[in-house]
């Protein structure tokens, strides 16, 4: 059974879809979602498709390892979105040849649902107490939030306070928050933000500072008890070591579209719970990413809480379950998503509606982040 085809597809909202199909005939579907850098993650996989049609699908670890460390240059957030987005499909190809869910295939389940939570607010928050009343309705029981909008360097500290204000609403609605400060925080106003939520009692402080600063985070990590979480813009374990050595972070989140696939994140699983550190992928991406973290999640010992990106402000012109043919398998029940049972992945992708959502995404330019500037014209962390 060798690789024939490899493709990917552009979907809205922003997303890229990778799929494989074997020489037998069999169809795995992938995520290299890389958001904002879509056209440098379908040259990256091209790259693929060029080295591995005629490769055993079955030797998922030799093709990792020939993606990672057969060229000069390894690593970075483009190469392994691409990797991820090959790993996984050949993962589903796996499971749907053997007749099982991939948690099978690592070890078995250690759990028979995984707890998740939902996004509130965009990226400039105001009030975000109707969209957690709508999140509790859905059968969320915990939600995440930006702390902040754009802030400088140093700026006036009374911009703190209507992110503690609007933590505390939500806190009040008897849910669990989680506050992403997207490293959009620097360090001198980090510290201010990070103490004055503590009484609040977060589920976890996301990414307070930008993940180029090991040292200052775990400076931070002591300075609070509030669990600090990172990893969305960490692309493998090797990358997680010094956040782990230096005691800097309480959970790891990893995203299974950016680290390396299943292989990786199975792997980060194991190494963070060396630590004590707690699993919670981050996934603010499709359903394939979502299906796969689950997966993994399933298995983990360490794992706490996975993202999913249903109704997130991003989610313009499709959502989580549009190109799904059966988007029961996401059903929230009281704060959980209940284990995929189907072979591989355990969802079932609408591929003549990928095919003709990627027609159209080609006719229009790829997504792209914003890019916010202060007052004064200067460039400032999105």
């Amino acid at each position: 059974m060798s690789i024939k085809t490899i493709e990917s597809f552009r979907v809205l909202p922003r997303w890229l879809f990778v799929r494989v199909e074997t020489t037998d005939d069999i169809v795995g579907w992938g995520e290299a979602t890389l958001e904002g850098h879509t056209e440098a993650v379908e040259g990256a996989v091209e790259a693929l498709r060029t080295t591995f049609v005629g490769w055993d699908a079955d030797r998922i670890q030799d093709i990792w390892q020939h993606t990672y460390r057969s060229k000069f240059y390894r690593g970075g957030p483009v190469l392994m979105s691409a990797l991820s987005g090959l790993d996984i499909a050949l993962w589903d190809i796996k499971g749907k040849r053997l007749g099982v869910p991939i948690y099978q295939l690592l070890g078995g389940k250690v759990r028979d649902k995984v707890k998740v939570y939902g996004w509130i607010g965009g990226d400039t928050p105001a009030d975000v107490v109707q969209g957690a009343l709508a999140r509790r309705d859905q059968g969320f029981t915990a939600v995440k939030m930006n702390g902040t909008g754009q802030l400088d360097w140093i700026d006036s500290p009374h911009l703190l306070e209507g992110a503690v204000e609007r933590v505390k609403q939500v806190r009040d609605l008897g849910l669990d928050v989680g506050v992403d400060f997207h490293g959009r925080v620097h360090k001198g106003m980090a510290k201010q933000l990070a103490k004055a939520l503590e009484p609040l009692h977060p589920l976890f402080i996301e990414e307070p500072l930008l993940p180029t600063q090991p040292e200052e985070i775990a400076d931070l990590s002591r300075l609070v008890s509030t669990p600090i979480a990172l990893g969305e813009r960490l692309h493998s374990r090797y990358e997680f070591r010094p956040y782990l050595e230096r005691r800097a972070i309480d959970i790891a989140q990893p995203d299974i579209s950016h680290c390396g696939g299943i292989s990786e994140l199975h792997r980060i699983a194991s190494l963070t719970e060396t630590y004590d550190v707690a699993l919670a992928p981050h996934c603010p991406l499709g359903p394939i990413a979502l299906a796969a973290s689950v997966q993994v999640d399933l298995t983990a010992p360490n794992f706490v809480i996975q993202e999913m990106s249903w109704q997130m402000h991003y989610n313009k012109g499709a959502d989580l379950l549009t190109y799904l043919v059966d988007s029961s398998v996401f059903s929230i029940k009281d704060g959980y998503v209940d284990a995929l049972e189907g072979p591989g992945l355990g969802i079932e992708i609408n591929e003549t509606l990928v095919r003709e959502a990627d027609a159209k995404c080609r006719q229009e330019p790829a997504w792209r982040n914003e890019v916010w500037k202060g007052l004064d014209g200067s460039l400032r962390e999105w």
